[in-house]
């Protein structure tokens, strides 16, 4: 990927939060929600970041969108430094960077007509001249989300799931953005309806050009429409690679137990699971060396006391963060 298409660069990003208040001579506590992280998004790609619940990935994305101050590190988005912004000084770049957020009926205003909340932001960003221009591009950007002509004159409780978030992906292309944020937009949804959403996000980005950064738990979604993928575990990336090899030949211990769990639908299929022991350390007090030992079955004295810097393992088509190459064998 040429320097030319680089939209999203993400440097060694921190986030703690502090937790207690250090009252009566006692010390304050800190989360480490995100430790270190750093990857890239290109125009029109799709980078999936994924992990259980509480690894740091949503934390990442509110940072992304200004949501979040970072600890340390450095975000840029379209060569400009962003996470050390006001927030008067990022809302010009808020019309290139746009989110979905996982509940689409608490994202959205119940006493707005879908047309008005679809509106608002080409209204606050002054992108139509005059209200004939505003209701073609509503009606059109309806249209882009396979919603029915009539549906900017009811409100979201008169829809379904996905149909309100076909409502929030509009909003969110409202203002033609570069890069629009998924934090869970299907994890709320049925089965099939979560399909019908991935292949409208798919379609939209083949479109409009648009980039995405895709944050979920579930790697059956994922699969279908991602170019590359993330894999968090307890604040940290623990593998970075495209999606056919990730799913194909997972490195790192923890991503073959993720991808172990998806459900395979040839019934005849073995399948053989792989089960963690143990639970996830508390991100208060992460463990020493590589914070995946204490569930790694394969967790060897250097694990412990030395942390493993994420590196291009075999073909240089991965990046890895893990002592040993597990899957050369």
């Amino acid at each position: 990927m040429s320097d030319s298409r680089l939209l999203l660069e993400v440097e060694d990003l921190h986030k703690t939060f502090p937790v207690g208040d250090g009252l009566f001579g006692g010390s304050r506590s800190f989360v480490h929600a995100v430790s270190g992280v750093s990857f890239s998004i290109s125009r029109g790609e799709t980078l999936s970041l994924v992990g259980e619940s509480g690894c740091g990935k949503s934390t990442v994305g509110r940072m992304i969108l200004g949501l979040t101050q970072p600890s340390a590190g450095t975000i840029r988005f379209a060569g400009q430094r962003t996470d050390n912004l006001s927030t008067s000084a990022i809302r010009p770049l808020r019309q290139r960077l746009q989110a979905v957020f996982q509940d689409p009926f608490g994202s959205l205003n119940p006493r707005m007509r879908v047309r008005d909340i679809v509106a608002e932001p080409i209204t606050n960003f002054r992108l139509a001249n005059g209200r004939q221009a505003l209701d073609a591009r509503v009606a059109e950007l309806l249209d882009q989300v396979r919603l029915p002509p009539d549906s900017g004159e009811r409100f979201p409780h008169e829809f379904s799931g996905g149909q309100r978030q076909r409502i929030a992906i509009a909003r969110a292309l409202a203002t033609s953005p570069d890069l629009i944020v998924c934090d869970e937009a299907v994890s709320a949804l049925d089965v099939s309806v979560k399909a019908q959403i991935v292949n409208l996000l798919v379609d939209l980005q083949r479109d409009l050009g648009l980039a995405l950064l895709f944050i979920s738990h579930d790697l059956a979604i994922v699969e279908h429409l991602t170019h590359r993928v993330a894999v968090m575990y307890l604040g940290k990336i623990v593998e970075l690679a495209d999606r056919r090899p990730l799913f194909s030949t997972p490195g790192h211990p923890y991503s073959r137990a993720l991808l172990s769990a998806v459900p395979n639908p040839d019934p005849d299929a073995v399948h053989n699971r792989i089960v963690l022991l143990g639970d996830v350390p508390s991100p208060i007090h992460p463990p020493t060396g590589c914070r995946f030992h204490t569930r790694c079955p394969h967790a060897v004295d250097r694990c412990r006391s030395q942390e493993p810097k994420l590196r291009p393992v075999a073909n240089g088509s991965q990046l890895l963060a893990c002592h040993f190459d597990y899957f050369e064998s």
